[in-house]
């Protein structure tokens, strides 16, 4: 990495903005950033924000919805986690914790306000991304629906720049079901679109 993505990479490291937050939350637990990028990455995967296992073993969709989201992807365990090709940035770059039901938190907006834009401009090869999840989109698109049903149905609205996603967790299948096309030309386009990048 050139010197200031190493800084900045430094910096979202030692970055302790939410550690109140993340003190006051059930897991009572510590700031720990992760995320993978490199200046040389083409795709970028982008989702909400690291869960409880991701916070423990630093590996993103290290998961039965990893394995799912790859196969959406059309790609092998060693492509998705190719460092040099593809970037994985959450909307926040720690766990949040969880609310009083058990569910994920949302990723706290300041983690994006201070981070995101920077880490984006040191990433000038990007020619794809991947926005899984209603919070990516509506980061990254500012004219997309709050529905992701909405968003992802109308796909060819943003791509090839962009492919919205659900998350591809067991529990969206009902949603997923709604999506009208999405087994049929969604995942086609966005596999050719990121075979297309990889072999550039």
């Amino acid at each position: 990495m050139p010197e200031d993505l190493h800084a900045l990479e430094a910096g979202i490291l030692a970055c302790r903005i939410c550690a109140g937050q993340f003190a006051a939350t059930r897991t009572a637990h510590s700031p720990r950033p992760v995320f993978r990028c490199s200046r040389s990455a083409r795709i970028l995967i982008t989702g909400q924000a690291p869960g409880a296992r991701v916070h423990a073993s630093g590996i993103f969709f290290s998961d039965a919805s990893g394995d799912r989201l790859r196969d959406w992807l059309g790609l092998s365990h060693a492509e998705f986690y190719d460092l040099d090709r593809i970037a994985i940035l959450p909307m926040a770059f720690c766990f949040p914790g969880y609310d009083n039901k058990g569910g994920d938190l949302p990723p706290p907006p300041v983690c994006a306000g201070t981070w995101r834009a920077e880490v984006l401009r040191q990433l000038p090869y990007i020619s794809t991304t991947v926005l899984v999840g209603g919070y990516a989109q509506r980061w990254h698109l500012t004219d997309a629906d709050r529905s992701v049903t909405n968003t992802v149905t109308c796909w060819r609205n943003w791509s090839p720049e962009y492919f919205p996603l659900p998350h591809p967790s067991w529990r969206n299948n009902a949603l997923i079901r709604r999506i009208p096309g999405f087994e049929e030309e969604l995942l086609p386009a966005l596999r050719q679109r990121l075979r297309v990048l990889l072999r550039a």
